[in-house]
Order: structure tokens, then sequence, then C-alpha cells
């Protein structure tokens, strides 16, 4: 006689908690590097902060 068993296999997903995070950290660097990136030059600090989250992000700058 034949006996068969069944597996189940569940896939886990992303949280949606860590996905909202992301974006929201996404969307303040591309705005800190898009808008205020361009005032890099009248306050150093600016030009710092941007050329931080590049090198963070992973894209090269020099």
């Amino acid at each position: 006689m034949f006996s068969s068993t069944q597996m189940l296999k569940s896939k886990s997903q992303i949280p949606i908690f860590a996905i909202i995070a992301l974006a929201i950290i996404f969307a303040v660097g591309l705005f800190v590097v898009v808008v205020l990136g361009e005032s890099a030059y009248a306050d150093l600090y600016i030009h710092e902060l941007t050329h931080d989250m590049r090198h963070a992000a992973g894209f090269p700058c020099h």
C-alpha cells in the first residue's frame, strides 16, 4: 500500500514596516542630494552631507 505525505512550505514576506522605513530613508536621502545638493558651495556642511550619503549608498563620486 502507498502512503503519501504533504509538506507545506510558507514563503516569508518582507515586513511592511521595513519597506516603509526604507522608502522614507530613500526619500530623505534623495531630497538632500537633489535639492540641498544644489547649494553645496554656499555652505560646505551640506556638500559634505551629500558627499557622505553618496558613499553610504554605494555610489562612487571620485
